[in-house]
């Protein structure tokens, strides 16, 4: 079984003016499609070939190629899920309780979580993950998750892409306002279902 490029559930400017269109095809159609194929090169005649993305990332012992390319495309596949041009507003459901729970409100997950993704030096992610059922914020470097050896761990319900490829064009070197204007574009409805399975 080969990985294919998922198509997105939007369209490319679907989710203007919070991250532009341009930015948004070189993103999928460049970036996620070179991992996505270097991923396929790399497992090919390999012991991990035929397995999930999932049982990829977690594996012991990743070459570099397959970390990174293996992380790519599990961490956009998750990126483009949890976005959506009906995205924004306050979580509902079982993660609302949840964050409110760990974090004291909303206002204060959002400062945690941005200051997560702009923190991250260089390129990488943040993360919202459930570990056991509780909920915490961490960053990665590079094309990391938290499903790899030696990262934070859990299940990833929110990721925020802060490489600069994915908001150069438009934000050029203020990171603070992609960030802010991600929480505009989250789907909250998929969060929530993904925690929900997670728990």
């Amino acid at each position: 079984m080969s990985f294919e490029l998922p198509k997105l559930p939007y369209d490319y400017d679907a989710l203007e003016p919070h991250i532009d269109a341009r930015t948004m095809e070189i993103h999928h159609s460049k970036h996620h499609n070179g991992y996505t194929n270097n991923l396929n090169n790399a497992i090919s005649g390999t012991d991990l070939e035929g397995k999930t993305i999932e049982e990829i990332c977690s594996s012991p012992g990743l070459s570099g190629a397959v970390r990174n390319n293996g992380g790519g495309y599990y961490n956009h596949c998750l990126f483009w899920d949890i976005m959506s041009p009906n995205g924004g507003g306050n979580p509902s459901g079982k993660i609302e309780e949840a964050i409110n729970n760990t974090f004291g409100s909303f206002e204060n997950f959002k400062t945690e979580f941005s200051k997560a993704a702009g923190t991250r030096f260089g390129s990488g992610w943040a993360w919202l993950c459930c570990c056991s059922g509780e909920l915490k914020i961490c960053s990665t470097p590079n094309q990391d998750n938290p499903l790899m050896e030696g990262q934070c761990g859990g299940t990833p319900l929110l990721c925020l892409d802060v490489w600069e490829h994915a908001y150069y064009l438009n934000y050029q070197n203020r990171r603070p306002d992609y960030i802010e204007a991600f929480f505009n574009v989250i789907n909250w409805e998929e969060v929530n279902r993904i925690y929900e399975n997670s728990i």
